[in-house]
């Protein structure tokens, strides 16, 4: 059986992946900052699917951390065949003369360094055996700015550089690099950027039907059932009354 590792597994995105990914029977390494969340859903994953389900409770800003993370793995779970750098989030939402720098360190240190961090622990022993897959999660805020995000925009757009120049510089070593880039979807990302002002959460998605993570983990299974000779790029998905990043139809009653 194939291993998969993902972070930020304990809701959104990174929940979703993992259900498919065991649905899959993929053997998972799931990561998170919530223990109790995490070792409920390994219990769920191992139960439900009999796949093995390795829990690692650590924060992807903690370089450290990740290495002491990394260096546990257990033999049979050292073969890593696919990564799913998940671990990601926004903070705040004001014009950037009025927001908070505070909320910049936390995106750069999580979607970008976080994610820096994991993927050079994990490629080389993707090298070793000459095999492998990366699928980093980014955004339709990683192919266009919009008003007051200019800094999220800037750590997906980070993110998709990272994507295409892992692409040229694995590509000897037979390691394919993907991305998804969704547009509107409801999770708990918006409740987090809102720094937990649930009503501002819910008016983003006013009048839209969004996208949810289960369609999200469509993207994910289409990317990773490919034949061996089949490297999908990017996928960008959004909702059908969103074009782009600020542009949509919202129906109000």
């Amino acid at each position: 059986m194939a291993t998969a590792l993902i972070t930020g597994t304990t809701s959104g995105f990174g929940k979703a992946f993992a259900y498919r990914l065991a649905k899959l029977k993929y053997n998972l390494i799931i990561t998170g900052r919530r223990e109790e969340r995490l070792n409920e859903l390994a219990e769920n994953l191992q139960n439900g699917f009999g796949v093995d389900v390795l829990s690692l409770c650590f924060d992807v800003r903690d370089n450290q951390a990740c290495k002491n993370a990394i260096e546990s793995l257990p033999a049979k779970f050292q073969s890593i065949d696919v990564l799913v750098n998940n671990a990601g989030l926004a903070a705040g939402a004001s014009p950037f003369d009025e927001s908070d720098l505070d909320d910049y360190e936390r995106m750069i240190d999580t979607n970008v360094k976080g994610l820096l961090y994991i993927t050079k622990l994990i490629v080389p022993l993707m090298i070793e055996k000459k095999a492998g897959h990366i699928v980093n999660i980014s955004s339709i805020a990683g192919i266009e700015v919009y008003p007051n995000g200019s800094v999220y925009c800037a750590t997906k757009h980070a993110v998709n550089a990272i994507t295409k120049g892992l692409r040229l510089d694995l590509l000897k070593h037979g390691i394919k690099v993907s991305s998804i880039s969704p547009g509107m979807v409801e999770t708990e990302f918006s409740v987090v950027r809102f720094h937990g002002d649930e009503q501002k959460a819910k008016a983003v998605y006013a009048g839209i039907v969004p996208l949810n993570a289960e369609d999200i983990a469509d993207a994910l299974e289409f990317i990773v059932t490919r034949p061996d000779h089949v490297s999908i790029n990017d996928i960008q998905i959004n909702p059908k009354q969103q074009a782009n990043t600020y542009l949509t139809h919202r129906i109000l009653e």
